[in-house]
């Protein structure tokens, strides 16, 4: 929660409350203030930082989890994809999109997904199912991720059924899923 100090002028954060004693003015304020926005604007700009929009490799889904957030960055940092993609996380990746369990969540995903598309002009989904999964389990049951030919098969079926409505809301649109495991690795399917 952010401090207010009191001041002759205004109610003032502490950090800028200096800058509203009453030799400075609230427009003095807001002028240094917007210099400051721009500076830093013009500093990440110079440093390789992009623009909201512009042309990116893909969108990558995948889960909430936090076991898997530096593996999937890490992955797709060695694809050659750092700084190259947007994302998007939700329970269970492809798994929160297609299961009727998640049905409200469906619709959020795909229209970000035309938003990205939109602002992004990319070319394909990344999708990043892992396993251990507890929305799988939400989703399906415990029976059906109950050993690791059943998750895998459970995982396939939610990769494959996301492609299948993929292709048919955006039918020019690559996709690429996989399934990490909680080392790391990766095994794709078609």
């Amino acid at each position: 929660m952010m401090m207010l100090k009191k001041n002759s002028r205004a109610m003032a954060p502490v950090c800028c409350g200096a800058m509203l004693t009453s030799s400075n003015s609230r427009r003095e304020f807001m002028r240094l203030a917007g210099g400051a926005v721009l500076f830093s604007s013009v500093s990440l700009l110079s440093a390789g930082v992009q623009a909201g929009s512009g042309n990116y490799e893909a969108m990558v889904l995948s889960c909430i989890d936090p076991r898997f957030q530096d593996l999937v960055n890490r992955k797709q940092a060695s694809d050659g994809l750092s700084g190259k993609y947007s994302a998007f996380t939700i329970a269970g990746a492809s798994i929160g999109v297609v299961a009727p369990a998640f049905k409200e969540w469906s619709k959020t995903f795909w229209e970000n997904l035309g938003a990205s598309i939109q602002l992004h002009n990319i070319k394909k989904v990344i999708v990043v199912n892992h396993r251990d999964c507890g929305a799988a389990k939400i989703a399906y049951g415990e029976t059906r991720v109950a050993n690791p030919a059943a998750e895998t098969e459970t995982h396939k079926e939610a990769l494959l059924e996301f492609r299948r409505q993929l292709s048919e809301k955006f039918p020019t649109m690559g996709s690429h899923l996989g399934l990490m495991a909680l080392d790391g690795s990766m095994e794709t399917f078609s």
